[in-house]
């Protein structure tokens, strides 16, 4: 089948941005590996594009449908996914994880990408078998009329050359079933392991400890977000709270979480945090075996037994740790037989 044949996903990228160039070189790389990955959105061309705001790098994907949570949002009214299913998208996602770290892969002078993935449940998406053999208009009547908007300004001037003429909600795929295999997506972070980068634009709640603490990163930032992500899968919502969190309330919510205590090396930037605090906490929280329980058993059907969620929860508490040299990697997760039950 030619590339005229098949349906793509096109990611318009920030003008002038070099994070796309890296994503571009990554996924590359990634695409020519021989076996191709599983379990990761291959890239299958690219071009650029001017617009008033500057040069555009356009990336052609595979095409994908939904992410774990809105197909969470559309066929699971309980809030989560299925425990079963949960457990074979986990595995899917270490076995995704696992190869591109073991793939080792670089680029131009020879120099090894230390593989950030900004891992989450937004960054897994369902694959679509089959699509291609739709017609085009099929395919349209399958995702459903595009919703249009057009944009204004509330004063009632031109929007300007800058800024789009409309914007079109997100297409519904109602065609997903749960035997589709999801693929990671999204190698946008990826940094080399001599220019790791000071910060990294993680989500508050999803970030590893030596990020908020400003300590050197490494590929183990990702060992953090995997536990983070384990957590979310099997009960619909994060371990850390995400709404109006701040990293002071985020660190005492990881003190109670992790397997470890807060390293010496960051006990002088704990203290500075905890004297601007106005409204320091009395009592500690639960731990993260307590609080993974509560959270499991709070939802309306419950198909996994107590010993799996506790088998569960030995398993985060392996990524959840403050040191990361101490981080469980993917395959040890991976190799524990509870995956191959």
């Amino acid at each position: 089948m030619s590339r005229e044949e098949i349906y793509v996903a096109i990611k318009i990228c920030v003008a002038e941005r070099d994070g796309e160039m890296r994503e571009l070189q990554m996924t590359k790389a990634l695409s020519s590996c021989h076996p191709r990955l599983q379990y990761t959105a291959h890239i299958i061309d690219s071009f650029n594009t001017k617009g008033p705001n500057g040069d555009h790098k356009c990336l052609v994907y595979e095409l994908l449908g939904p992410n774990i949570p809105d197909a969470i949002g559309t066929h699971f009214p309980s809030g989560r996914l299925p425990g079963r299913l949960a457990k074979i998208i986990a595995r899917q996602a270490l076995i995704g994880l696992d190869h591109l770290y073991q793939r080792g892969v670089g680029h131009g002078g020879g120099y090894p990408y230390i593989l950030r993935i900004h891992l989450h449940t937004r960054n897994l998406a369902f694959t679509m078998p089959h699509v291609d053999t739709l017609s085009e208009r099929c395919f349209v009547d399958m995702l459903g009329a595009p919703e249009v908007g057009k944009v204004r300004r509330r004063d009632g001037k031109p929007v300007g050359p800058s800024l789009p003429e409309y914007i079109v909600r997100a297409a519904s795929y109602q065609g997903w079933t749960p035997t589709q295999a999801v693929k990671i997506i999204d190698l946008g972070e990826s940094f080399l392991n001599t220019k790791a980068p000071k910060t990294l634009h993680t989500p508050l709640p999803l970030r590893a400890p030596e990020v908020i603490f400003q300590y050197r990163v490494d590929y183990r930032v990702d060992l953090w977000s995997l536990g983070c992500m384990l957590f979310e899968l099997f009960t619909g919502q994060p371990p850390f709270d995400t709404f109006m969190t701040t990293p002071t309330v985020l660190v005492r919510q990881m003190q109670d979480t992790a397997s470890d205590f807060l390293p010496v090396k960051w006990q002088n930037s704990w203290a500075a945090m905890k004297e601007k605090d106005n409204n320091p906490r009395e009592t500690p929280g639960p731990d993260l075996q307590e609080w993974l329980e509560d959270v499991y058993s709070g939802a309306q059907k419950q198909d996994l037994t107590r010993e799996d969620i506790t088998r569960l929860g030995m398993l985060i508490g392996k990524l959840l740790h403050f040191e990361p040299c101490a981080r469980a990697s993917a395959r040890e997760i991976l190799d524990d037989p509870w995956f191959h039950e």
